[in-house]
């Protein structure tokens, strides 16, 4: 499945390069009306990060998110910075189908655990970004990939696996916001080793051939930004590309 994101600071659809908030490009594009558009190109979800939010939970962007949920044209998985359970519960009430969980997964893994037994496999996608070491380790990284949490992306998901976990967003970060290709051999390999895992590929989409080479990985999902924000290729393109045997 191919899932369009859309990244917001303060109500404006913006990206992030590497996910410095000093690298930062502006869209002149109103939220809901991505929304309309992506769901009018073929879209089925999107996927919402909430920037503003991240950096301060007491500022995120409900309103907003509320009013894109209503559309009803799709189905929405929204994160950014999710620190805790109320803020869980407020994105499932407002009609998110799944809450994105990025760093506390491998900070707080217990916590994370719990959430998971508690709303279901089915409501939580774990982000998780790496950064591949010299070993080709995949070393998770967090607080908006600023820093190393020291733990494996595989020591992680064995551990989460047994609560449940069952959808993973996993962004090889040096790839990210590039326009350069995905990790196709993380992805083959990943999914290999942990088949029950729907994955979400990440980071680095340029063209339709970077989609054709994530097709024989084992991906159930392609997460779709920068490339749709400047029209590298239409949305609807991509779906056709993603569905072609």
């Amino acid at each position: 499945m191919i899932i369009p994101a859309i990244d917001l600071i303060d109500g404006q659809v913006v990206r992030l390069y590497q996910g410095d908030y000093d690298q930062k490009t502006a869209y002149q594009k109103d939220p809901v009306d991505v929304v309309h558009h992506y769901a009018d190109e073929g879209a089925e979800w999107l996927h919402i990060v909430d920037l503003t939010g991240a950096k301060d939970p007491s500022k995120r962007q409900l309103a907003l998110i509320k009013r894109m949920v209503d559309t009803k044209r799709m189905q929405f998985q929204a994160g950014g910075g999710i620190r805790s359970e109320e803020e869980v519960a407020q994105l499932l009430e407002l009609g998110v189908s799944r809450v994105v969980i990025g760093s506390l997964a491998a900070k707080q893994p217990e916590l994370v655990a719990g959430w998971l037994k508690k709303y279901g496999g089915e409501k939580i996608v774990l982000a998780l970004d790496v950064n591949i070491n010299d070993k080709g380790e995949r070393m998770i990284a967090t607080h908006g990939w600023q820093e190393d949490s020291g733990v494996k992306l595989e020591t992680l998901l064995n551990q989460l696996l047994e609560s449940g976990a069952k959808h993973v967003l996993c962004t090889d970060i040096s790839r990210d916001g590039t326009l350069q290709g995905s990790n196709v051999e993380m992805y083959k390999e990943v999914s290999a080793q942990f088949p029950s895992v729907q994955w979400q590929a990440s980071g680095g989409i340029g063209g339709l051939g970077d989609i054709d080479a994530l097709k024989p990985t084992g991906a159930s999902g392609v997460i779709l930004g920068r490339a749709l924000l400047e029209g590298k290729f239409e949305l609807s393109e991509a779906i056709t590309c993603w569905q072609d045997a």
